[in-house]
């Protein structure tokens, strides 16, 4: 391969909107087969796992104010620290309390209570996971019930410490009035009390009592402050929404993301594994043009199939007129590929176009090579040939058959001559029979009243050689002006039309060696045949020094 087939065959196709959604379909068995995994994973957690219940309480929290029937000040509202609140619903008092309540391992009670926080509200939501409805309402409720049972109690120890406190300041300023009431005279004359120093300890005396007054005031404020940190204003009831509730949902997201998912590991497997898409890129690997597009015979019919290879031999014919005596050789890296369809089509239209054909195959494809020209036959039926009483073929050739290269004098070895005039295959015959001691030396022909419309129409043959029977003879088909001669690989004539249905290059060399002497036809499979593959085929035949005078796509939906 030159330096130009190399860097055609290593470019990168573009990827168009065209093939986002072609891929898939062209792989669709990927695509199922992850979208029926991923359906089934869905379906397996919803049989097998038990449901899970997800119970919510509401807890509202609000400040801790000595009158609650005011308005508070600016802000009052908003004074509590909505994350160390959740740290306190979530911390070791809340959930020892709980799992001690609840029968259960503290870990446990952990792994299942989990809390909400609004973003900007004074709100906590309890959730608490279990495998009943009835336990997860038992743990939302008792959770936050400990919650607002924990926290009253932090409150409770902040009064009381705070009270303590109040306590001992009264009791110091006591002490110090007290004090200075025992340095006052005893005696209350006006002399007494109108002394700066009397009226001195008075005015502390005085000071002293609005302090303790006020400190009374303030303790008394604090005992009746309210320490309720909030309430529950949503308790978890019946029903408890679980984890199956929604398992339509669930499996209709498992089809949708299985086919999202099917869809990308096929353009994964596409990315890895490069195959001939279009006639152009087959032709950038190959390195010469396209001789024509093969129809898969399946999808479009026998018919579709023989049209397009009409085409085919139009090129086909063209290099026959120029190099004659040539083997048309139809050669493919493996066997799934179309080719014995391409053959067989192609032998069928060199004969309808009034060539003598030999159609050289190994011995697995003569079954499928005969439904093909056996169908050939009924679509174009062969036209009336005469029978030459000189000892010539049919049509006056030169052997039986028009197969046959002997002289005109002598008929071809294996067939008895027919005496008397001339005669047409196609005129009502009575059944002729020669005998002779090669059983292939016979020749039976039935009249056009007893063979049925069905049967095909089957001319003498050159018999093989003696080492060679095996008490079959090659097939002759009449087809229009033409014939095919159906032989196993190696029994093909060296000379005329031959075409050669080669087994695959991949396990077997016999179709490039006979490319050396002829001449190669590839045949490539759209969607199938690897970029590899072809370029290894095609690196084959160069190495070996065989000509390729072009190939055939098939699979394609057209010419």
């Amino acid at each position: 391969m030159d330096v130009s087939d190399s860097v055609a065959a290593s470019r990168q196709r573009v990827v168009g909107f065209a093939d986002v959604v072609r891929i898939p379909l062209r792989r669709w068995r990927i695509v199922a087969t992850v979208a029926g995994i991923v359906t089934v994973a869905a379906l397996a957690y919803l049989l097998f796992f038990p449901a899970t219940y997800r119970a919510t309480t509401v807890v509202v929290l609000r400040p801790v104010v000595t009158d609650p029937f005011t308005l508070p000040s600016s802000g009052a509202d908003r004074a509590i620290n909505m994350t160390a609140e959740n740290g306190i619903a979530l911390g070791n008092d809340v959930i020892d309390s709980t799992a001690r309540i609840l029968s259960r391992d503290p870990e446990d009670v952990r792994e299942a209570l989990s809390t909400e926080v609004p973003t900007g509200g004074q709100v906590l939501r309890f959730q608490y996971t279990s495998d009943s409805e009835r336990s997860a309402i038992t743990g939302a409720n008792t959770a936050a019930e400990t919650y607002l049972r924990v926290r009253e109690d932090i409150y409770k120890q902040q009064r009381a410490a705070l009270i303590l406190s109040y306590d001992n300041t009264i009791k110091s300023v006591t002490a110090q009035r007290l004090s200075a009431q025992k340095d006052l005279p005893s005696n209350h004359s006006s002399s007494d009390t109108t002394s700066p120093r009397t009226q001195a300890m008075l005015d502390q005396v005085s000071a002293l009592n609005d302090q303790i007054a006020q400190l009374a005031n303030a303790r008394a404020k604090v005992i009746s402050a309210d320490l309720s940190p909030g309430s529950v204003t949503a308790a978890a009831r019946a029903p408890v929404p679980s984890s199956h509730d929604a398992a339509v949902l669930y499996l209709t997201a498992a089809v949708l993301g299985g086919l999202l998912l099917g869809a990308i590991a096929a353009h994964a497997r596409e990315a890895l594994d490069r195959r001939v898409r279009s006639t152009d890129q087959a032709a950038d690997i190959v390195g010469v043009p396209a001789l024509g597009v093969v129809r898969a015979a399946r999808r479009h019919g026998e018919s579709a199939a023989a049209a397009d290879a009409r085409y085919v031999s139009l090129a086909v014919l063209k290099w026959i007129d120029r190099h004659p005596d040539r083997a048309l050789v139809v050669l493919s890296g493996r066997d799934d590929e179309g080719r014995t369809t391409v053959s067989g089509n192609l032998a069928v239209a060199l004969a309808e176009a009034g060539q003598d054909v030999t159609l050289s195959a190994p011995p697995e494809t003569h079954e499928e090579l005969k439904r093909i020209l056996f169908a050939a036959q009924k679509r174009t039926p062969p036209r009336p040939r005469t029978l030459s009483p000189s000892g010539g073929g049919l049509n006056g050739s030169s052997s039986a058959g028009g197969l046959g290269r002997g002289g005109a004098g002598s008929p071809a070895p294996g067939v008895t001559r027919l005496q008397g005039s001339p005669m047409r295959v196609a005129d009502p015959l009575p059944e002729v029979k020669a005998t002779s001691n090669d059983p292939e030396a016979t020749l039976i022909m039935e009249t056009s009243a007893s063979r049925s419309s069905s049967a095909p129409i089957v001319a003498p043959a050159k018999a093989r050689p003696a080492a060679d029977l095996d008490g079959r003879s090659p097939l002759v088909v009449l087809l229009g002006g033409g014939v095919v001669r159906l032989c196993t690989l190696g029994e093909e004539p060296d000379t005329g039309v031959v075409v050669i249905d080669a087994p695959p290059s991949d396990t077997d060399e016999r179709g490039v060696r006979a490319a050396q002497s002829g001449v190669a036809v590839l045949v490539v499979a759209r969607d199938r045949t690897r970029n590899a593959e072809l370029s290894r085929l095609v690196d084959r035949l160069r190495s070996a020094g065989a000509q390729t005078v072009g190939f055939v796509l098939t699979g394609g939906r057209g010419a």
